[in-house]
């Protein structure tokens, strides 16, 4: 806490019913005589206050926040000029305005700005009903999600994906495996820290985006239930799931089980010019895909047990399991002239895949004083299993007078794993005068095997393909240590400076060669955070942060993940990693509007490269180092009352980003100003209906050799709640003018360009029914700390 019982101080923290900290909150200093100001502080972010002691009299504090009903406490006496007296925790309610006898929630901001965070909130949301995890991080301000499905922020790639706190170490395929199982019902609040302190794993060259879940505050049994449907034009898909909480006494534990049946799909244009030595080839590409994923329900429980007042010690299991049936049908027609096709290529794929997930965690919390220090520690173990299989059936016509038709097909297996042990140990201790000092270390090793089999499937018996079979195996340490050290500088100024070291152990070996990449590597990140207060309605925060992007597991298996006849993936056991240095200046204007500026320099980018074979006319994607990137960025964020009932967050960011890479020999310079206007709009209608609005506009964008179009949609969410808030029914319908295309191009070399347009089936309506249920009163529950390295788990 920022605040310490020393001489002649008021002091306390302010915390919502769910045990979040209440930040800017007004503490004022009452005389009970006259009930006339005698002084006042703001809370901080953190939602701790302090404030100096009055003269010998009797008085209370009256406490008032946006959202939340005044609170007083009882009268206290201050006997001397050294009197003290912490208040502890207090905790407000969210106000409730009483309208015509129908009780309404008042709004609270979707969207808020914390010193060194943005967070968005889910929970209660109409837009959150029936989605999953994966949807509503999508809709998040400034995140972006790419033709592969990787998931970008402010236009860059390399972001860590948290989940309370932990990493998820997993691919960019496993990732969306385990979000895409996971109901957005069970979702608090999304953070965005673009600009991460020493505490935080220096993973993460573009920033953190931690999903926070949602936590017990009820004492005996509480829960919910709910089920919902939905359509896409072509699919139906389904979620059901119930959330369990009980506690009593010393125990608080928990059983969320969730099943759904997701579905989707996509449909593309590819247009290819291949300038050969010879000739100049075109491709002309028409794709439609299709994907169905289903499993039994996920399961994650956990018990937490209070040994005594501070010392509190919990473990948490995770099971998630699911199967996956898909299919992409590509038509390409080639020939040497727009329009005029020499060939036809009929490729079919079809794929199967199943998923499984087990997660084991360990927890400890101990308060140790009265002051706030504290001792944590984690010890986390996931186990993730993959077992793939695809058919690749390639006819070919020449459509030529006469021509002759032939037949390709081909079949892949690719079972993988990775297991990942984690221990981590966080100690916190405020010291006078407003100091606090951290420390902590972590131990992380993943371990991952992935076999990659190749045959040629055109007789009886499956031939294998040496050619394009192998086996990777990898193996990472990660060994950290970090220090962060805070302090008030007088009445204006606090400042915070940290220092993570992290070494980095790994060996990869391509089993099917004997080849080895052994890298061993120490690395230092600094970060130094100011915060000034100007005036009661304006501070400034300045950052400046080092950060490091490692290649993830599968971008490091050089083996061929095929697409068509003429297209393939290639990994890069070479790859090194990218280090990031990011500079912030953030500007907060009456608390709810913020102004930031931030820049960004990346040496070594980690991208995808396309590479054309003149021989064959086939592009490979390769995963490459671009030499150097940098991105300048300013971000506005104004929450608008735009009338009562009526509120909106409104989001605009205005980016530039260069790249500069050297592809086959020749210097390549990809650049351009990209911007971004995100506004939510919530409006509480008659009959007590609450309607969402969520409005996005992207502007062209720049992604290494790649340029990408502006596209823009609109998501609309309605929600009726029945029953006392204990049963509510939600709308959802998501692009509703299906203008969710993302089209890129890219000038590969002379004469050679790509093109691409995707619609990734966005445009769908859902509806879910929720029911909740309570046997008990609220309580305060803490937040658990967690993981660090599933997001590199793959390609």
């Amino acid at each position: 806490m920022s605040s310490l019982a020393q001489s002649g101080r008021l002091s306390g923290r302010l915390l919502d019913q769910t045990g979040e900290p209440i930040a800017y909150a007004n503490v004022a200093l009452l005389s009970v005589a006259d009930s006339a100001l005698v002084s006042g502080v703001v809370a901080e972010p953190d939602g701790t206050f302090s404030m100096a002691s009055p003269p010998p009299a009797t008085y209370f504090l009256r406490i008032s926040a946006i959202g939340f009903a005044v609170r007083k406490t009882a009268p206290f006496s201050v006997s001397g000029p050294d009197f003290s007296r912490n208040f502890g925790t207090l905790t407000l309610s969210e106000e409730l305005e009483t309208l015509k006898e129908v009780t309404v929630q008042a709004l609270r901001p979707t969207i808020t700005q914390e010193a060194d965070r943005m967070v968005v909130s889910i929970e209660g949301t109409a837009l959150a009903a029936g989605s999953t995890a994966f949807d509503v991080l999508s809709k998040s301000p400034g995140v972006f999600i790419d033709q592969e499905g990787n998931i970008q922020l402010n236009g860059r790639s390399g972001v860590t994906i948290m989940l309370d706190g932990k990493l998820t170490y997993l691919s960019a395929r496993d990732l969306r495996s385990l979000l895409e199982g996971m109901s957005a019902e069970n979702i608090k609040n999304i953070e965005i820290i673009t600009n991460p302190s020493a505490r935080y794993d220096a993973e993460g060259s573009s920033g953190i985006l931690n999903i926070n879940l949602k936590k017990n505050d009820q004492r005996g049994l509480n829960g919910s239930l709910y089920a919902g449907a939905s359509y896409n034009g072509k699919q139906w898909g389904y979620s059901t799931g119930a959330t369990f909480n009980y506690k009593t006494g010393r125990w608080n534990s928990f059983v969320n089980l969730d099943a759904a049946r997701r579905v989707g799909g996509r449909e593309a244009t590819f247009t290819r010019v291949f300038a050969g030595p010879q000739e100049t080839t075109y491709f002309d590409q028409v794709a439609t895909g299709n994907f169905q994923v289903e499993g039994p329900p996920a399961v994650r429980a956990g018990t937490d047990y209070s040994i005594n007042d501070r010392h509190t010690i919990g473990v948490m299991g995770y099971y998630l399991t699911n199967d996956l049936d898909a299919d992409f049908l590509t038509d390409t027609y080639i020939g040497n002239a727009p329009g005029q096709y020499s060939s036809y290529i009929d490729a079919d794929n079809l794929s199967r895949n199943r998923f499984t997930n087990y997660t084991g965690n360990l927890h400890y919390l101990g308060k140790l004083d009265t002051l706030g220090t504290t001792l944590s520690a984690d010890l986390d173990v996931v186990q993730i299993r993959n077992e793939g299989s695809s058919d690749f059936l390639n006819y070919f016509y020449d459509l030529e007078p006469e021509g002759t038709s032939t037949q390709d097909f081909l079949y892949t297996e690719t079972p993988g794993g990775f297991d990942i042990f984690s221990a981590k140990v966080d100690f916190t201790r405020p010291l006078s005068r407003g100091r606090k000092l951290e420390l902590g270390a972590k131990a992380s090793r993943v371990i991952s095997d992935n076999d990659s089999r190749f045959y040629f499937n055109n007789t009886e018996q499956l031939v294998p393909d040496l050619s394009r079979s192998n086996h990777f195996t990898y193996r990472e340490s990660i060994y950290a240590a970090y220090v962060n050290w805070s302090s008030k500088l007088g009445e204006r100024f606090t400042v915070q400076g940290g220092l993570r070291a992290e070494q980095t152990v790994s060996l990869g070996e391509l089993i099917t060669t004997g080849q080895t990449t052994p890298r061993d590597y120490l690395n230092l990140f600094p970060s130094l955070f100011v915060q000034q207060k100007v005036s009661q309605n304006y501070g400034i925060n300045y950052s400046y942060s080092r950060r490091i992007q490692r290649p993830n597991y599968g971008q490091l298996n050089p083996f061929f993940a095929y697409r068509d006849p003429y297209t393939y993936w290639l990994g890069n056991p070479y790859l090194r990693a990218q280090y990031t240095h990011v500079v912030g200046i953030t500007q907060t204007f009456f608390k709810n509007y913020s102004l930031a500026l931030n820049y960004q320099y990346n040496e070594d980018v980690i991208a995808e490269l396309p590479r054309i074979e003149e021989e064959t006319a086939t592009t490979i994607y390769y995963i490459g180092n671009v030499e150097h990137s940098q991105n300048v960025s300013v971000t506005a964020i104004a929450p608008v009352k735009i009338m009562k009932g009526w509120e909106s967050n409104n989001t605009l960011l205005v980016s530039y980003n260069e790249f500069n890479a050297v592809v086959d020999g020749a210097p390549v310079i990809n650049s351009r100003t990209f911007y971004m206007l995100q506004s939510s709009h919530t409006v509480m209608l008659p009959l007590g209906l609450r309607l969402e609005v969520n409005g996005v506009y992207q502007g062209p964008g720049a992604y290494a050799l790649y340029r990408v179009d502006p596209r823009w949609w609109v998501h609309l969410g309605l929600k009726k709640t029945f029953l006392d808030d204990k049963l509510d029914l939600s709308l959802n319908a998501n692009d509703i003018f299906k203008t969710q295309r993302l089209k890129i191009a890219a000038d590969v070399g002379e004469g050679n360009v790509s093109d691409f347009d995707q619609y990734f089936r966005a445009q769908s309506l859902g509806l879910t029914l929720r029911y909740r249920f309570s046997k008990g009163t609220k309580i305060e529950e803490r937040r658990r700390n967690t993981l660090d390295e599933l997001n590199r788990t793959g390609g």
